[in-house]
């Protein structure tokens, strides 16, 4: 009983109630120009009239709907009003305009039939009791008469007038609450699209997180052991120590860059544009590793810097990738850099010394060499991406090695 009494009790039945009104009211201003035709034929049957006019009536309020404003608004209002949990369109409906104008329809035709029944029902509640004081209360309806002379089976009457009054607004609420996904939900065009949308940004966040995973996980290695380095020369060499500071600086300066484009993206905040590392950055990339106290031993052919955009920038990652990773899992043995440019392809590859425990782990899976779990599979993605191929294992006993081979067009 009382949970059947719960819907009678909450606002959102009665704002939903009001969104009904709304629709009836505003149907109103399309009534002038639904008479227009009564006036071009006055000799016609008043029956023919009034069946002319609800159509024409019935037309304009659909045209109405056709509007994709319309649709806009209306999904607005009945987040609102409705509380019903609704995406805004994310293209024009195409094929499914007919939803609109018919939602328009039925949400007049609930409104008027809701306004009048509760209309009704609220002054027959209001009257009956009329008689209680001795004076005869009375409704007169399409011709006919109710007629109370009071009592107290006026006020039970009455009550139940004000009762049946407030279901009507809970089944008028429950029917546009219940058509409002299926009219003003997304249609089957729209769900693609947002679905298309939804991947597209999460391929954009995926994008964000291997370069922030890149740029930060490779400044925070290097930094970490350039410090380790400038704390043990200190004493003995201390412009040594303020050579390693300073590219300790400069290290971290460029993470920033990339923090503060990555942060702009995920905020949806207007970014500046993403801090270009390419190919020319490499010698930059490895003189700070040569001031974190790494032996480079660097091979370089043909001409790097003619190799641009796309494919220069995932370059200059995944060399940035595989050379953090040697210095997290290396020796400290010599650090092979491998960089040739065929007018055909470019070849990328990083060599270093095998710990124990990569040594040890040489018939496991490639992928267990990394610490994060995203470096190497991030790596495999962008190289994926760019129809390239990728080899990350033990090249001999006492090495491994990352080797990428991706499809390149040198300019001119």
């Amino acid at each position: 009983m009382i949970r059947g009494l719960r819907p009678l009790l909450r606002g959102s039945t009665y704002s939903g109630m009001l969104f009904a009104y709304c629709g009836a009211l505003a149907s109103l201003s399309l009534v002038p120009f639904a008479l227009l035709p009564t006036l071009a034929w006055p000799s016609a049957p008043y029956g023919v009239q009034a069946v002319l006019v609800l159509l024409v009536w019935a037309a304009l309020i659909g045209s109405v709907g056709l509007a994709r404003t319309t649709r806009r608004a209306l999904i607005a209002f009945a987040r609102q009003l409705l509380r019903v949990p609704l995406p805004s369109p994310a293209v024009p409906s195409g094929a499914d305009h007919w939803r609109t104008p018919l939602w328009l329809l039925l949400h007049v035709a609930l409104g008027w039939t809701g306004a009048l029944t509760s209309g009704v029902l609220i002054l027959m509640g209001i009257a009956l009791p009329g008689g209680w004081l001795g004076a005869e209360a009375g409704l007169s309806l399409f011709g006919r008469s109710l007629r109370s002379e009071g009592g107290w089976q006026s006020w039970v009457v009455a009550l139940g007038c004000l009762l049946s009054a407030a279901v009507v607004c809970v089944v008028v609420t429950s029917v546009l609450r219940w058509l409002a996904p299926r009219l003003l939900g997304p249609s089957s065009a729209e769900q693609l699209a947002l679905m298309a949308e939804r991947e597209q940004r999460l391929a954009e966040r995926n994008k964000l997180a291997h370069e922030l995973h890149d740029s930060i996980g490779h400044t925070l290695t290097a930094t970490t052991i350039q410090a380790a380095v400038a704390g043990e020369v200190l004493s003995a060499d201390p412009g040594a120590a303020r050579a390693v500071l300073r590219s300790i600086e400069e290290s971290a300066r460029a993470a920033l860059e990339d923090l503060d484009y990555v942060l702009g993206v995920l905020r949806e905040e207007k970014a500046e544009t993403a801090p270009p590392r390419t190919l020319a950055d490499l010698p930059e990339l490895l003189d700070r590793l040569r001031h974190a106290g790494a032996v480079l031993e660097v091979e370089l052919s043909g001409e790097p810097a003619q190799v641009q955009g796309t494919l220069s920038r995932a370059a200059y990652r995944i060399l940035q990738e595989g050379l953090t990773n040697a210095l997290r899992h290396g020796t400290g043995g010599p650090i092979g850099v491998r960089v040739a440019v065929a007018p055909d392809r470019l070849e990328l590859g990083v060599v270093n010394g095998a710990s124990a425990g990569m040594r040890a782990g040489a018939g496991a899976d490639a992928g267990d060499f990394r610490t994060s779990g995203h470096g190497l599979p991030g790596l495999a993605e962008r190289v994926r991406l760019l129809h390239g191929e990728i080899e990350v294992g033990p090249d001999g006993p006492r090495h491994w090695r990352l080797a990428v081979r991706l499809p390149v067009r040198v300019s001119a």
